[in-house]
Formats: C-alpha cells, sequence, structure tokens
C-alpha cells in the first residue's frame, strides 16, 4: 500500500490485514513446531550427548568420555558382528520385498475382482503383530516337531525314489534352524521378507491406480504390443515415484527389525551373535545393561546410517525418476 505524507513524500506501508495472517499463522503452527523439538530433537541431542560419556540410570553423576564408546564399537568382534548381521538383513529383504512387492501388486491388479482375494492374502501378515507370527514361526521351524523339517523329510522320502542324488543331503539330518548360527540371520531375512512384500504391494497397487489407460493405448499404436514392452515402456516409468517411496520405507524398515530376534532369541541375539542387529543392540545395552553411553552411541549411529543409505538411494533414483 502507499501513501503520501504531509511533506508529499510516498511511502510504502504493510497492510495490517498482512500482519494479522502471519501472526495467526505463527500461532497454528507454533504447537506443532514444539511438539516437533521436544519429541524429535530434543532426544536426539540428549543421545549425542550421552554417547560421549558413560552415563547409566540411577547413578548420581556421570564422566566424559570422548570418543571412547564409538571405539569399542569398531574395535569389538561383538559390534563388527551387529553391522554385518544389520547390512546383511537390510541388503536382503529391502530388494527381495521390493520385487516381491511390486510383482504380486501386477498380478492382482490384472486379476481385476477376484484379485481383492489375494490382496487379502499377501496382506495378513502384515496386520498381524509379528511378535505373535514370530512365536509360529519358531514353533514351525523346531527341529523335530516343526512343520518345515517334517515337511522336507517327507519330500526326502518322495525324492530319494525318484533322483538318488538327494540321499546324501537327507541322510544329513535337517538343520537345527533357529540354533545354527549359518541358518539363524537367513531365517530373519526370509521372514521378514514374507512379513513385508504385502505392505509393498498395497503401495504399488495404489501406484498402478494412478497410471492412464490412455498411456497403454498409445504405447500400443507405437508398436509395444507384448506385455513386457508395455511394462517397460509405460508402467515401470509411471511407478518411478511410487518406486522411491517404497524403497525408502523399505530401507527404514529393515534398519528397525527387532521383534523377530527378540521373541526368538531374547538374551542373546542368535547363536553367536549371528543376528545381533543394531536395534536389537540398543535394546540391550541401554535397556537390559543400563549401559546408556554405549547404547546412545549406537543410536547415533543408526540415525547416521539410516539418513546417510536414504538419502543416497533418492538422489540415484530420482535421477530417473517420470513425474
Amino acid at each position: 500500500m502507499v501513501a503520501v505524507d504531509a511533506s508529499g513524500a510516498t511511502r510504502v506501508t504493510k497492510p495490517k490485514a498482512d500482519n494479522r495472517q502471519a501472526r495467526t499463522g505463527w500461532m497454528l503452527a507454533t504447537p506443532a513446531l514444539v511438539l516437533m523439538v521436544l519429541i524429535l530433537l530434543v532426544p536426539i541431542i540428549l543421545a549425542g550427548v550421552l554417547s560421549f560419556t558413560n552415563y547409566s540410570l540411577g547413578n548420581s553423576g556421570f564422566g566424559w568420555v570422548g570418543l571412547q564408546n564409538y571405539e569399542r564399537l569398531f574395535a569389538r568382534s561383538t559390534y563388527e558382528k551387529m553391522f554385518v548381521a544389520t547390512f546383511t538383513y537390510v541388503v536382503t529383504v529391502v530388494p527381495i520385498s521390493v520385487g516381491l512387492g511390486l510383482g504380486a501388486a501386477l498380478l492382482v491388479h490384472s486379476l481385476g475382482r477376484i484379485g481383492d482375494i489375494y490382496k487379502t492374502i499377501y496382506f495378513l501378515p502384515v496386520m498381524a503383530t509379528l511378535l505373535a507370527m514370530a512365536i509360529a514361526w519358531e514353533f514351525m521351524l523346531h527341529p523335530t516337531i516343526g512343520m518345515v523339517n517334517r515337511t522336507l523329510e517327507m519330500a526326502c522320502g518322495t525324492w530319494l525314489e525318484v533322483i538318488p542324488f538327494f540321499a546324501g543331503g537327507c541322510a544329513d539330518g535337517f538343520p537345527i534352524w533357529l540354533g545354527d548360527r549359518d541358518y539363524a540371520i537367513w531365517v530373519v531375512c526370509f521372514i521378514g521378507i514374507w512379513q513385508g512384500f504385502g505392505f509393498n504391494m498395497v503401495l504399488f497397487l495404489a501406484g498402478l491406480t494412478s497410471v492412464h489407460r490412455e498411456l497403454y493405448h498409445a504405447a500400443e499404436m507405437d508398436g509395444a504390443r507384448s506385455g513386457w514392452e508395455r511394462f517397460r515402456l509405460v508402467t515401470w516409468p509411471a511407478l518411478g515415484p511410487t518406486t522411491v517411496f517404497v524403497v525408502t520405507i523399505s530401507c527404514i524398515r529393515a534398519f528397525q527389525v527387532f521383534d523377530t530376534i527378540e521373541a526368538f532369541w531374547p538374551q542373546g541375539g542368535g547363536p553367536n551373535k549371528s543376528a545381533y542387529v543394531m536395534m536389537f543392540a540398543i535394546f540391550e545395552k541401554g535397556i537390559q545393561q543400563n549401559l546408556i553411553g554405549i547404547g546412545s552411541a549406537i543410536t547415533m549411529l543408526f540415525l547416521l546410517f539410516v539418513m546417510f543409505l536414504t538419502l543416497i538411494q533418492r538422489w540415484l533414483v530420482e535421477r530417473k525418476v517420470h513425474y
């Protein structure tokens, strides 16, 4: 607004309505900002500070130890196993669950109304409590009475009659899935894939509904006749934003694996620490052993890994995303 004073000079004045609108906006946003600071930023700052101390709950004081907690994470074999188990789980579960979720979404989407039945079946592991499912899997993987080994035993009996090559493998006996360090982390990976790909399927189904049918007609007029060509030229580029979101969420969920390991091995993180992932290490050090300092150090590394990998994958994938 332009105003003229007594001397004839002009000056620009800001309308009072704009000031009131700005104040109203800040008043409405302040509660959310305060909650974000208290719930998100303050705990991260406190964990960062405590990671440089030897603090434990119940002690009247604590001492500053500098980088000693972080040096222990990279010097001891226990934490080396923690990194190996965590990244093995993430690298295995994320691509397989994303691929299976995409395949299941394409299959269900092509079935029409009948696909709702399969959609419900695939989504059941997501709706069920993972702790209860872990207990059910523990019974199924029992070395003597579990359904998995009993099924393998029946299959061996059938294969031996047809293919003698399987005689040696069947004679060696079946593994103790949860008690063998060579199989423990892979059992956890299998359950993570089984539990996660249904969630990814639903996200991809939401993305498929936004793909316009006119794009397929245009691609067909340009010579894209087969289903693979339609998928490569239309479906996959259109699912770019959905794929970015699914991969990001899958990475974060994979780093957060805890319930299955707590249900299978509540005191150890697997045989010989073979399934000792970062979330279980945070729980063991910070809660069970009351070592808040080292637990906070693991937490900060956990946040750093999640943030770094998320930014890297977004930078790599979004460069080829079709919006």
